[in-house]
Parts: structure tokens; sequence; C-alpha cells
């Protein structure tokens, strides 16, 4: 029983009160007829005349009587059972019509469960955090308590996604108001380092604040990136995969000149945004750039279509990676084996960044390690 639906619950639970109704029904009414059922053809015991059986016509009188008390327990019993057949076959008639109909009544009113269940799934099944929070139940009908839990269900919906809302807009919004500081501060030490008076170490002090500034202003582009792209598209325009790597492989390889950049650049359109996609391939390109070997390193970058999808693939040579660690590298501020990033080699938003872009496109973004070391980074996006 607790293997079956909530539906099918319902049936058994519904067909089970009309059975035992039906039965219930069945006894009683044999019970009245075997009770008042009037004698057979009119006729009584008592209405016979009373003889002493010792003349002939006495015992004929016996003999009838017999006769007739036979006739009618026969014509009794014959009723009784056939009120207890033909009752019990239409019970069993309208016992499996009221299943039928009680499977009916059952799904129909556990449908808003349904739509309830729907939405829910889909709003778990989105692919960035806070996406598809924008859908509501909007249950109609009676207001029963299933359209109180979907109402109320709806007002949580709507204060996560004010919540999810708010969250982004501050870091855009915090990532804006950072850019005119970071701004002022490069013109200032610009400025301070090309004056003819500055003296060596004002040019090397400027060089150094020049680099921190630097990486702050990636750092605030990579967070305005990350905020864009976990929005919903509503413009697309038609891209090839291919163009793109060719022309963000050639801005890549300027700044690792030592490890060779292999293309196999097939044509793979697909549909978006080219700014966010070509920042989600300048991305795959630069991070296998820079977590690459010292020496005899490569890195390979291939497009085209697999299975009637565009799909960009990026493979580099590396240390070895574990499996369990594959995931951990696309979360944001996140490098390899969990440690919080630091230094020179990036802030850890560079996958990051490709996965919320590919979804974003409604595509997907996977790894997985090399066995030599290295990764292997797949990005399908939906045909044009």
């Amino acid at each position: 029983m607790k293997r079956l639906t909530i539906r099918a619950r319902l049936t058994l639970i519904y067909g089970g009160l009309f059975l035992l109704a039906g039965v219930v029904l069945l006894a009683v009414t044999y019970v009245l007829v075997d009770q008042r059922m009037p004698q057979p053809f009119g006729v009584s015991l008592r209405d016979l005349p009373k003889t002493t059986p010792t003349t002939p016509s006495g015992q004929n009188i016996d003999n009838l009587r017999t006769l007739v008390q036979e006739v009618q327990d026969e014509a009794k019993r014959n009723a009784l059972e056939s009120l207890l057949t033909q009752g019990g076959i239409a019970l069993i008639v309208v016992s499996t019509v009221a299943i039928a109909f009680g499977w009916l009544l059952a799904g129909r009113a556990l449908q808003p469960l349904h739509q309830i269940t729907g939405t829910a799934r889909r709003i778990a099944g989105a692919d960035t955090a806070g996406r598809g929070l924008h859908e509501r139940i909007a249950l109609t009908g009676p207001p029963d308590e299933v359209r109180e839990l979907a109402d109320t269900f709806d007002e949580m919906l709507e204060r996560l996604d004010r919540s999810f809302d708010g969250q982004r807009r501050f870091v855009a919004n915090a990532s804006h108001e950072l850019r005119t500081p970071l701004a002022l501060n490069r013109a200032l030490v610009e400025l301070a380092v090309t004056r003819p008076d500055a003296s060596a170490e004002t040019r090397r002090l400027g060089e150094s604040l020049l680099a921190v500034n630097e990486r702050h202003e990636r750092l605030i582009d990579g967070l305005l990136t990350l905020a864009d792209s976990e929005n919903e598209l509503t413009e697309r325009t038609p891209v090839d995969l291919a163009e793109v790597c060719a022309h963000t492989t050639d801005q890549a390889g300027r700044q690792a000149p030592g490890v060779p950049v292999r293309r196999a650049l097939a044509p793979a359109p697909t549909s978006g945004d080219p700014v966010l996609l070509e920042r989600l391939t300048f991305n795959l390109v630069e991070n296998a750039l820079r977590h690459n070997l010292p020496a005899d390193g490569w890195v390979e970058v291939r497009t085209g279509l697999v299975d009637g999808r565009p799909t960009l693939t990026v493979i580099n040579t590396g240390p070895v990676i574990p499996g369990y660690d594959v995931e951990t590298m696309f979360q944001p501020f996140r490098r390899l084996s969990r440690e919080r990033v630091a230094g020179a080699r990036g802030f850890g938003l560079g996958l990051s960044i490709v996965r919320a872009v590919a979804r974003a496109h409604g595509g997907t973004a996977e790894a997985q390690p090399r066995p030599a070391g290295g990764l292997i980074v797949t990005v399908t996006l939906p045909p044009a």
C-alpha cells in the first residue's frame, strides 16, 4: 500500500467504501425480503380445511398441505437465491464502474498538485541559482486548501526572486561604482610615472601599482560578466564559434607565446550574445594557457557540430587533476584542491563565467581530467 500513488490509494478507498456499502445494502435487502416475502399463489396453510388424518379425505388434505409447504419453500429459496445472484452481479458491475469513476475523480482532484509539482520541478532544474524564480503557479479555482498552498508557494517565489534580483543588481552596481576610482587611480599613476622628473623608484612603484590596479580591473570585469551572464538573454544574434575562436586564440596566444595553440576549427553556428560568447572562449583559452606546463606544454582548441549541436572543446596539458576536484573549479573564487585563489594565477572566475555564459545560452559546460595531466573542457550550445 505504501508503494501506491495517492491517486491509486484514493481510488481503492472510494471503491472499497462503495463495495462495502453495497454488500451491507444487499444483506439488509436479503433479510427484509426473507422476513416479508408473501405466500406464493396467495395460499396459506391456515386456509386449508382441518380434518382428522384417519379419514381418506383427511389424509389427502395432509398430503396437499405438505405439497404446498414444499412449493412455498422452494419458491422462497429460489427468490432469495436469485436476489443474491442478480444482486451480486449488479454490485460487481456497479462497483467496477464506481472504481473507474473514482480513478477519474481522484486524478481530477490531484491535478492542482501536479501543476504545483511541475512548477517546482522546473524551478529546481534551472541551470543557475535564481533562474526560473520568475515563474508562478497562478492556480485558479475555488479558495480551498490546495489553492492556499499554491498561493503561499507563489509568495515564497516572489520573495526569492526579489532577493536574487537584488543580489545581482548589487554586484553589478558595486562593480560599476568601483570602475571609476580604479580608472582614476590608473590615470594618476600613469601621469606620475610618465613625468620627466620621476625617479627610478617612483617608476618602479608606479609599475607595481599599475599591475595591482590592472588585477583589480580584471576582477571587477569578471564580476560584471558573471552577473550579466546569470540573466536570461533577451536578444540573440547568429554567431559562429569557429570565427570567435579564431579571433580569441590569437589574442590569448600573445599572452603566452611559448605555449603552442593547435586549432581545428570547423563551422559551429549558434545564436546568442557575441560579447559573452567571446568572453567564454577567451576565458577557456586563457585558463588553458595559464595553467599549463612550463615546458613542452600545448593547448588544443576544437569547434564543430556534435550530434547536431555546436560544440567547443579546449584541451591543455598541465598538472594531474583528481576527478573529484573538477566541479570545484567551476565555483567562483575557487581553484584546484578547493584552495582560495591568490597570487598572479587568477581569481578563480574563469570557469565560473564559462559555465554561467553557457547556461545563459541554454547550453552546458563540462570538464574532465586528462590521465596525463591537464583538463578537457567541453561547451555545448543550442544550434542556430
